[in-house]
């Protein structure tokens, strides 16, 4: 597998960049972003529930609030359209090798391990390859996971505004030819709860059960 696929972005914290698997290890990132947990209220970032997620408690970010584009059908939605669900949001591309399908298949999983709860949870995949991502790719690609699974596809211009909204990196990769290259993109998962609020930042690497008890957390919430 080549090294170069994909980067773990794991932060939540304002950063200028995502940075890739092999630097997060070389760097010990992971560990510097546990220690920054503590200081989530100081920051804004959360820290104000209470409820003991496995991912980064976003609650109360000032970011990953609006996220408006085409569906694979070429319907405009946003997350307003999601309310009364935890919504699951990822951004990728279909011809990631490894961090995109793992991930899509992992909450694929958890919903369907929910049961009757899992109709409450709703996967949305933004893409950050429009070119290569067409709208029938991407129903496809959503289908082979789950049929309830949204993907949202904008232009380049409107791919970089949701970025840069969820504080997420991407990157071209190039390869041997102009069509081969890879994206770097931040690897993680933004979980939002049934009132449309970030609540937790998933890294991958988690694993399913980690995903399902936040999931179960925020289903199960009282407001």
């Amino acid at each position: 597998m080549k090294r170069t696929t994909n980067s773990t972005s794991s932060s939540p914290l304002p950063s200028p960049t995502g940075l890739s698997r092999r630097s997060l290890a070389a760097t010990g990132l992971a560990f510097a972003l546990l220690g920054s947990l503590a200081a989530c209220d100081q920051l804004g970032l959360g820290g104000s529930s209470k409820l003991a997620f496995k991912g980064v408690d976003l609650t109360g970010a000032e970011y990953a609030r609006n996220l408006n584009l085409p569906d694979q059908d070429g319907r405009s939605r946003s997350l307003a359209d999601f309310k009364g669900k935890v919504v699951v949001v990822f951004f990728g591309y279909t011809q990631c090798p490894d961090v995109c399908p793992t991930t899509m298949a992992e909450l694929a999983e958890v919903k369907r391990s929910l049961g009757a709860d899992g109709e409450r949870v709703q996967g949305v995949f933004v893409s950050v390859d429009p070119e290569r991502d067409s709208p029938a790719l991407l129903k496809a690609y959503m289908a082979s996971f789950d049929p309830s699974f949204v993907a949202l596809r904008g232009s380049e211009e409107q791919t970089k505004v949701a970025a840069k909204e969820f504080k997420v990196y991407y990157a071209k990769v190039p390869g041997k030819t102009p069509e081969s290259y890879t994206l770097d993109h931040t690897a993680a998962s933004f979980i939002f709860d049934p009132e449309g609020r970030v609540r937790v930042f998933s890294r991958y690497g988690s694993g399913a059960q980690a995903l399902a008890d936040d999931i179960k957390l925020l289903l199960a919430e009282k407001r």
